[in-house]
């Protein structure tokens, strides 16, 4: 069998500072819980080796995409990579419980269960454009805009999106989301829903 080619996001995403926060620890729990190698988990993935061991070190944070992909392939959830209390299992969920994660310049809140087939974030932007492709990968995607303005680039149509709107796409096509005002960010909730027949699909950059 040939091997995927593996796709390195050293190259979109700038170094930063080892901070621990607990995630690289849990992506290593994870990989190991499944059995994987660092070079299994990179195939199955699509994320170069020498990335994953920098996320599993905290020497990179990785990007919304790149945690959905590593939740499918591990068999968990992006609230569980982020650190969300597994005792926390109701149906409801507190803001006063809704811990904020930052990872590669986003901050997210989990705002539904784990463990579900659908996994709901209140995410937060921050001013200006991003660098990079657009994202591919299963599933689809549901985004209500809370605050700011997100400028949505949809298969190479861009959509400007103020609060209140909402986008509801395949997230097969090719999608880049980012605050539109170079001064302010932008909130919004997205609710991603992953197939089980592609759980082992990974996140790919848009083909340019």
């Amino acid at each position: 069998m040939v091997a995927s080619p593996s796709y390195d996001t050293d190259g979109l995403e700038p170094a930063a500072e080892p901070v621990p926060t607990g995630l690289g620890e849990r992506l290593r729990a994870a990989r190991k819980a499944n059995g994987f190698k660092l070079d299994e988990a990179a195939q199955l993935t699509r994320l170069s080796v020498a990335y994953l061991s920098r996320l599993e070190r905290e020497h990179r944070q990785p990007s919304l995409p790149a945690l959905l992909t590593l939740a499918r392939v591990y068999n968990t959830t992006v609230s569980e990579l982020l650190g969300e209390d597994a005792a926390v299992a109701e149906p409801v969920v507190r803001a006063r419980a809704a811990e904020p994660v930052e990872a590669h310049g986003w901050t997210y809140w989990r705002v539904g269960s784990p463990r579900r087939g659908m996994q709901a974030l209140r995410v937060r932007v921050p001013a200006g454009r991003a660098d990079g492709p657009g994202r591919v990968h299963p599933g689809e995607e549901w985004l209500y805009v809370l605050s700011g303005q997100l400028r949505l680039t949809l298969d190479g149509a861009t959509h400007l999106l103020a609060p209140g709107d909402v986008a509801h796409f395949d997230s097969g096509l090719a999608h880049r989301m980012e605050s539109a005002d170079a001064y302010l960010p932008v909130e919004f909730l997205m609710v991603h829903a992953a197939p089980a027949l592609v759980a082992f699909s990974p996140c790919l950059p848009a083909h340019v």
